[in-house]
Formats: C-alpha cells, sequence, structure tokens
C-alpha cells in the first residue's frame, strides 16, 4: 500500500466518479482505475462497488477511508514538522562544555536564542576527557574542549584563545607587583581545582622544571568556589582568564603576569568527524562563525585538520 494510491483512492471516494477524480489528479480515468486495481489486491478487498454508478464505498472502502485521512494528515504534518526544522523553527541544540568552558558558550548561546528563539538548547555538563567518547556514542552533537582528540574519528574547530591568570585577593602583598616570577611563588598556598587536566599537568611541570615548589594544601571542586576563597584572602590560584573576567573587573581578584606562566589555551567546538550535523547544531556553527568576524579575537573560527 502507498501513500499515492490512497491518494487516488481518496480522490475517487470524494468526487464520487472515476473520471472527476483523474481530472483532479491530472491523470488518464485508466491510470486511475489502474491504481485503484492494485490497492484492491494490496488490501485483498474490494473497496469500490463497481454496480452503482455514484462511486459508493463498500464496507471495507469506508474503513479504509478513514485510514486513508489519518496517514495523508500525518504526512502533511510530517512535511511540515521538516520544513520548521529546516526553517530553524524547531530543533533541539544539544551540547556538551565543563564548568570553565561553558563560560565560552555563554556569549554563542546568547546570540544564537537571539536569532532562533524556538529552538531549546541544553548543555550537559561533563569532563572535558569524556567529551570525545560521548560524541562518538552520539550521546550529543557538540562539545567544547580544550585539546585535539583523534582526529580520524573528531573533527575539531578552534573557536577561543584564553590564557591562564594567576590570581590573588587585593590584600595580598603580590597584589601591587608588576610582574612576578615563577621562582616568588615557591611559598605561596596554591588553592587548586581537584579534577585533572592537562592544564594542571602543565602547570605542575613548570615549577618542577624551575625547580620551585608547588604548595597545593587546598583543591576544591569548582573554580567559582576557587576564586572566592582566593578573593577571602585564602591563597593564590591559577584559573583560566575567561573565568576571572568580572572579578577583575570590580576589584574582588586582582591578576598577575607570571613570565614562566604565560601558558596560552585554544577552546574548540568537536563534533564527529562524519556526523550529518542537525540544521540547529549547523547554525549554531553559523552563530560562531559570525561572532568571530564581529568580534575578532579572543574569538576566531578555524576548521582543523
Amino acid at each position: 500500500m502507498e501513500l499515492s494510491q490512497l491518494e487516488a483512492f481518496l480522490a475517487v471516494a470524494e468526487e464520487r466518479s472515476f473520471s472527476r477524480a483523474a481530472q483532479r489528479l491530472h491523470r488518464t480515468q485508466p491510470a486511475v482505475s489502474q491504481v485503484i486495481r492494485k490497492l484492491e489486491k494490496a488490501v485483498g478487498e474490494t473497496l469500490f462497488d463497481r454496480s452503482a454508478r455514484d462511486g459508493s464505498l463498500t464496507a471495507a472502502g469506508a474503513l479504509l477511508h478513514d485510514y486513508a485521512l489519518r496517514l495523508l494528515a500525518l504526512r502533511r504534518e510530517a512535511s511540515s514538522a521538516l520544513d520548521e526544522l529546516k526553517n530553524l523553527e524547531r530543533g533541539h541544540l544539544q551540547l556538551a562544555a565543563n564548568e570553565y568552558t561553558i563560560m565560552y558558550l555563554l556569549p554563542a548561546i546568547d546570540a544564537f536564542r537571539r536569532e532562533f528563539p524556538t529552538i531549546p538548547v541544553t548543555v550537559q555538563r561533563m569532563l572535558a576527557s569524556r567529551i570525545p567518547q560521548e560524541l562518538s556514542l552520539r550521546s550529543f552533537e557538540l562539545g567544547v574542549i580544550s585539546f585535539r582528540p583523534d582526529p580520524a574519528q573528531i573533527r575539531t574547530i578552534a573557536v577561543y584563545g584564553d590564557s591562564l591568570a594567576f590570581i590573588v585577593s587585593p590584600h595580598h602583598p603580590l597584589a601591587g607587583a608588576q610582574r612576578v616570577s615563577i621562582r616568588d611563588l615557591g611559598n605561596e598556598t596554591f588553592i587548586a581545582h581537584n579534577v585533572a587536566s592537562p592544564l594542571r599537568r602543565r602547570v605542575i611541570e613548570a615549577f618542577q622544571r624551575y625547580r620551585t615548589p608547588l604548595n597545593m594544601p587546598i583543591e576544591l571542586p569548582t573554580i567559582e568556589a576557587i576564586k572566592r576563597f582566593v578573593a577571602m584572602g585564602n591563597g593564590v590560584a591559577l584559573v583560566p582568564h575567561i573565568t576571572v573576567v568580572r572579578e577583575l573587573e570590580t576589584g574582588d581578584l586582582v591578576r598577575v603576569p607570571v613570565d614562566e606562566l604565560e601558558m596560552r589555551r585554544v577552546l574548540r567546538l568537536a563534533h564527529r568527524r562524519n556526523a550529518a550535523l542537525s540544521y540547529a547544531a549547523t547554525a549554531f556553527l553559523r552563530t560562531l562563525k559570525n561572532l568571530a568576524k564581529v568580534h575578532g579575537p579572543p574569538f576566531f573560527y578555524h576548521l582543523e585538520r
């Protein structure tokens, strides 16, 4: 049973004539009759009372009539939904990011929602190390990471440049320093993030390279907690610059340059290499590209191979 057969069946039933149905369908009467015969063969029932001249339906035809109406209505509904999806009137944008990278996503999500207010956005909080695997499992379409996973499986787009910030409270002795050396930090109490990351490893290696003690007696679960604890005067910390922009502007925290810890980080948007991205995901990539074009650094858009 094909939808085109049901269309012909409904036309005959509604016009109560094979000839008028043929005109409505822009087909010949023999062609319409042949379609109806094929449909009757497919369902194993006679659908029209051939002895009547008004195209009356048999009991089987009357039963099929209601189902045919519903099936064709569903087709129209599906077609309309697909058009809405294509025109970004419906859909769902699903992403993953960790506590830090979500800070970058906020301007992009804001711009996306302003342009496509009917598209819901869900950002799942996840450790960056898990994102490539979850992308492969199709748990979501896009993820934000700061490293390059297997390029054979995951495609990455560099979208933001960030740096490491050494922060202290305004009352800390180093708050007024123009610049310090890593060797000046051997006696400082560092408030650390308790999640292992490539950045944490690079910091530890830098202190080892300069033979400077790295005292991390306190580890906290979130960057927000670290910022507040440092602002209270309980030590110093190294955090991504984007996470402390507001506190630096308000004076709640002070950034002190450390030459040996000038570490640049590149944030990347990642997706499965062979994925057919949804219209919503494609539009979000376009939003990121426009953001880079309008604002420039630290935003940029570079497709990595």
